[in-house]
């Protein structure tokens, strides 16, 4: 476990001693990153990070990740405003997934949801379960 508080930098040395500690050879190049809300445990997402996205975590103290449909590098809330503000990251035995527990700005998905888990699947179908909170055509 990494704790960070009031969103702490690393240094260099540092972040290359935890990228370097990674798994990143089985799932090319990357590793599958569990995003919860550090006060309630709620998962808001998940998302893949290369080795350049952990890096940019650990020294903004913000949550970077890798787009696999676009291909690139982003900084969640980049575009939105909704930033994900690194509280502590767990790793697996494996080293090859993270879980970054965030303090969460506004929300993480997309559709305007709070977490991407909105959706509980039930004997009589799919029911929503969370609350919508913004309009995502204002946001994208």
């Amino acid at each position: 476990m990494i704790e960070l508080s009031e969103r702490k930098i690393f240094d260099e040395k540092r972040i290359s001693e935890i990228v370097e500690m990674l798994d990143f050879t089985k799932a090319n190049g990357l590793i599958t990153v569990v995003t919860q809300d550090y006060k309630t445990n709620e998962i808001l997402m998940v998302a893949y990070a290369n080795e350049e996205a952990v890096h940019e975590t650990l020294a903004t103290g913000k949550a970077h990740y890798w787009s696999r449909s676009r291909k690139t590098l982003w900084e969640k809330g980049g575009h939105s405003g909704h930033f994900q503000y690194i509280k502590e990251i767990f790793v697996d035995c494996d080293a090859d997934c993270l879980i970054y527990k965030v303090e969460q700005v506004k929300a993480a998905c997309h559709t305007g949801y709070y977490s991407c888990f909105y959706r509980k699947i039930e004997k009589d179908g799919i029911t929503i379960i969370g609350k919508q909170i913004f309009d995502p055509k204002s946001v994208y």
